[in-house]
């Protein structure tokens, strides 16, 4: 049957979208944005969709390469989305893996949808797993990319040094984007050698109406919540489980999970498989997309 791809992107659901939701937690939610990757044909339809979730200072942008081709190699309708206080979400002051998982439930039954096989990449990650353990009806399937519910990587604490860099960058209004990322990729040098690094960071700049430059993550409020509630995996979650198929992928090169951390992830996901991408650091994504794709494609087949 002949199909084609369609795109599509919404900055927040539009109103007669939609529904009132209250947590049990009482976790304030805020609207997310999301793109959507579906087919005209109904192929698959029964299948959950895939729902992409970013990492630290990511966006959905920085999947829509590979949201493409997890749609195009599954047939699976595939859903990227912007966390609270990232891309074109709405900011919050508060800024937790329970907000964050709160969120998405709010966005997909907005969506009607009932299942999903879930897909996060480190702060994405870490909110897949709470939302499967709160909600673990609605996950059909998870694969968690290179972070862990009981490891933190000393790594992940030089994202403060990065937040406190993106603070400090000064550019003045009216140049153009092109020399204004040349400008902030300069200053961006003091804090971080590493060129892929600080063009992912850039990927936040944007131009307001008035010409002046700013980011688009809410840079105070993570911050804020790095410590408490972004460095570390939530305790109040210990004892509870998701007991369906659920990968873990860790790039070889990466700290943030190993292999020793396997019996203590089992503890509260019992069906869980930990795979290794070699020559990958902690994105594995883009620095092995090939291998990347196999892994999840693969995985997404037989669950």
């Amino acid at each position: 049957m002949f199909s084609r791809l369609i795109l599509k992107t919404c900055l927040i659901p539009p109103p007669s979208q939609i529904t009132s939701y209250s947590t049990t937690s009482g976790a304030e939610t805020v609207d997310l944005a999301y793109s959507s990757y579906e087919n005209t044909s109904d192929e698959n339809i029964k299948t959950p969709p895939v729902i992409i979730l970013h990492g630290l200072l990511g966006s959905k942008n920085n999947w829509n390469s590979m949201s493409k081709a997890i749609h195009k190699t599954t047939g699976r309708k595939v859903i990227s989305i912007d966390a609270r206080n990232h891309g074109d979400s709405k900011h919050s002051s508060q800024h937790s893996y329970l907000h964050m998982a709160h969120d998405v439930m709010k966005l997909l039954k907005s969506l009607d949808i009932t299942k999903v096989s879930l897909l996060g990449h480190s702060m994405g990650g870490r909110t897949a797993m709470v939302l499967s353990l709160l909600c673990s009806d609605l996950v059909s399937s998870m694969i968690v990319v290179d972070i862990s519910p009981v490891k933190i990587s000393p790594q992940i604490f030089s994202m403060i040094n990065l937040l406190d860099a993106m603070a400090a960058v000064s550019i003045r209004s009216g140049i153009a984007m092109s020399k204004a990322r040349k400008l902030a990729d300069e200053q961006l040098k003091a804090i971080t050698p590493d060129v892929n690094l600080r063009n992912f960071l850039l990927t936040n700049l944007v131009q307001t109406n008035t010409g002046s430059y700013t980011w688009r993550v809410n840079l105070p409020a993570l911050k804020e919540n790095f410590q408490q509630n972004i460095s570390c995996f939530p305790a109040s979650l210990k004892g509870l489980q998701y007991c369906g198929p659920t990968l873990f992928i860790g790039g070889s090169l990466s700290d943030f999970i190993g292999k020793k951390d396997l019996p203590a992830i089992q503890e509260y996901f019992p069906l869980a498989e930990l795979k290794f991408v070699e020559g990958a650091g902690h994105w594995v994504h883009s620095q092995k997309p090939e291998k990347f794709l196999e892994l999840v494609c693969g995985f997404l087949k037989d669950t």
